[in-house]
């Protein structure tokens, strides 16, 4: 941007009479300075005179100088000596031409407090990004929200400080959001919040109605402010290959990570979201928790902050141990509070509970708040579990596959499963509370109004249903799962809502780059979520009705059998290749897929044109540049 300058005619090599023009300067310099003086040297936004920001920890970042600061160094070019040295005025008595100058510096100063005055610029300071036309959304909200629905406290909290707080962050965030608006082209790019939970089906979620569990925040988040999407699903259902999808944007066919300690998809790293951030609009990076992938050294740097660590549900720690999703918390917290406030951040928290402790033979081990929670209920299996065992594929689910041995481990009589699901549903109203102690710091550092806020989880779970433990198949409680997305840009009539939309993991890395302004690579196979909830945007073409599931064999056929499945709303059909068996299931009459319809003449047709779709699915899944 360029600044004002004072002095410096060009003339240079002529005399002029110094007494006069220092007269005639002086006065005319005093009083302008004096007026502009509090405007141009004014540091209140962090920086000094120099217009440089130190960041603890890495020296000084040079940066464009403010509009609103004036330039030292020309202020001392104009300034002449009495002592006879050289100087850079006139040396010959002509006040016409040092006139023009002067009134050339002032209408460049004129100039310049305007341009300040409309950009919102005001000793120093700058205006909210907050718009009015936000202002209004947001009122409209927050009296929703005082007639309906109230922002639940952490009832698995031992402290209510953030409850308390609610008041004063309210007033602060609404008072940020008074301000006028920037210019378009100043705004600040939108922070990113993604919590990602682990091992967390679609309907564990109390606003989902079906489960007795306790999640208040997010029943609160899908009900007041944000979009639940109903049909949200994975590409494939294990920790890994979910977590490579969500930073590139493909189906495993593409990045291949096919094990956890498969590091090829480290080759388009350059594309993924964290990168891209980072490298394209200057994100602060941080991750919290669970990674589960190859050599986090190889990456790592592309973070400003991060800690990593998963496996158990408690770690040693001073005066006492501490609870992984305890330790997830207080960690997001903590980079929340020491990002630097100068830039925009990405901040993803992968939690890992719910999932079990391997290992462990009580495999879920709450914290001591939360044991008061589930009490009073006794939970029991939606079904006959060894009836609908009998009904899969027997040679490609037998005893030794590990979706039998996670369910004996768990499930396989009735006061083990209760026990076992009550601890379950534990670690998830513990998650529940963690995201609200997110979402309240956002709140009180008056950001949520430029923060894209994203929980989901990269897998679903069976509960005993078809007689398994664990996830990877493609019924329903294994590939369905939770998202709720929260954006400021939202319209207000489409807050509280549910989408049933088949939006995939695929999408959320193309609809944080969207949150960003950053153009998503060719790569990425999904497609921006927003399309469905803002206004100026519209799903060209028509958002998809099907998708592709996958996943590839694990250790042995008999442990974890490859799947693919051809999913829609009502049907879906099921290859389970290593063993050359397929399935079909109607799902609109059977929902829990226990009846397969596979050789049902009624069926015929249809399966015929199913398993032409499928197989055309899974050739394009694994090309170069395919969209879905």
């Amino acid at each position: 941007m360029d600044r004002p300058l004072l002095g410096d005619s060009g003339n240079g090599g002529r005399r002029i009479n110094q007494k006069a023009y220092i007269f005639f300067f002086g006065l005319i310099f005093t009083a302008t300075l004096s007026i502009y003086r509090s405007s141009y040297f004014s540091t209140s936004d962090g920086t000094d005179a120099s217009g440089i920001i130190p960041l603890q920890g890495q020296g000084e970042l040079q940066v464009e100088f403010a509009p609103s600061r004036l330039d030292t160094s020309a202020i001392a070019k104009t300034s002449v000596t009495t002592t006879g040295t050289t100087s850079d005025t006139p040396d010959t008595p002509d006040f016409s031409a040092q006139q023009r100058e002067i009134d050339q510096v002032n209408e460049k100063l004129k100039l310049k407090l305007k341009s300040d005055k409309d950009n919102g610029k005001d000793n120093g300071t700058k205006k909210s990004v907050d718009s009015e036309p936000k202002k209004k959304a947001n009122e409209k909200v927050e009296d929703k929200d005082s007639n309906n629905h109230n922002k639940p406290q952490d009832t698995a909290s031992s402290s209510s400080s953030s409850s308390s707080a609610k008041p004063q962050e309210e007033s602060q965030e609404q008072e940020q959001s008074t301000t006028s608006k920037e210019p378009e082209e100043e705004k600040k790019p939108m922070n990113v919040v993604i919590l990602y939970a682990d091992d967390w089906r679609h309907d564990s979620l109390g606003v989902a109605g079906t489960l007795p569990v306790h999640t208040p925040f997010l029943d609160w988040l899908s009900r007041t402010k944000g979009i639940r999407f109903t049909h949200n699903c994975v590409t494939t259902s294990v920790c890994w290959i979910s977590r490579a999808t969500l930073h590139t944007g493909q189906y495993y066919s593409r990045h291949q990570a096919t094990r956890p300690r498969d590091n090829g998809w480290y080759d388009m790293w350059h594309d993924t979201y964290p990168s891209l951030l980072k490298h394209k609009r200057d994100y602060w990076v941080s991750h919290i928790g669970k990674w589960h992938s190859a050599d986090w050294g190889k990456v790592k740097g592309t973070y400003d902050h991060q800690k990593v660590y998963y496996g158990k549900h408690w770690f040693p720690g001073n005066p006492r141990p501490i609870h992984v999703t305890e330790r997830n918390e207080n960690d997001a917290i903590e980079a929340l509070k020491k990002r630097p406030k100068e830039k925009p951040f990405v901040l993803t928290v992968a939690f890992f509970a719910p999932h079990s402790w391997d290992g462990n033979p009580e495999q879920f081990l709450p914290q001591n708040k939360s044991l008061s929670l589930y009490q009073n209920i006794t939970l029991r299996a939606p079904v006959d579990m060894d009836a609908s065992y009998k009904r899969l594929p027997r040679k490609v689910i037998s005893e030794r596959n590990e979706g039998r041995t996670r369910w004996r481990q768990r499930f396989d009589e009735p006061t083990k499963y209760d026990k076992m699901l009550k601890n379950y549903f534990r670690l998830i109203s513990e998650v529940d509370g963690a995201c609200q102690k997110v979402w309240d710091e956002l709140e009180a550092q008056g950001i949520l109004n430029n923060t894209l806020f994203v929980f989901t989880t990269d897998n679903g779970f069976y509960h005993g249903e078809h007689g398994l433990a664990g996830k990877w198949y493609p019924h329903e409680e294994s590939i369905r799962v939770p998202l709720i997305i929260y954006d400021p840009r939202m319209p207000t009539e489409k807050q509280g809502t549910t989408d049933d939309s088949f939006t995939l993991n695929i999408d959320l890395a193309p609809t944080i780059l969207g949150a960003a302004n950053i153009d998503v690579p060719e790569t990425y196979q999904g497609r921006d979520i927003s399309d469905l909830y803002l206004p100026q945007k519209s799903a060209t073409p028509p958002w998809r009705t099907e998708f592709f599931y996958e996943h590839p064999i694990h250790l042995h056929q008999n442990v974890i059998p490859a799947s693919s499945a051809l999913v829609r709303k009502d049907i879906k059909y099921i290859q389970w290749p290593n063993w050359g068996v397929e399935q079909l299931f109607n799902l609109t009459s059977d929902p829990m897929e226990e009846n397969d319809v596979i050789l049902d003449p009624n069926y015929a047709g249809l399966h015929g044109e199913l398993k032409a779709r499928h197989d055309t699915l899974r050739d394009l899944v694994a090309k170069e540049k395919t969209k879905f």
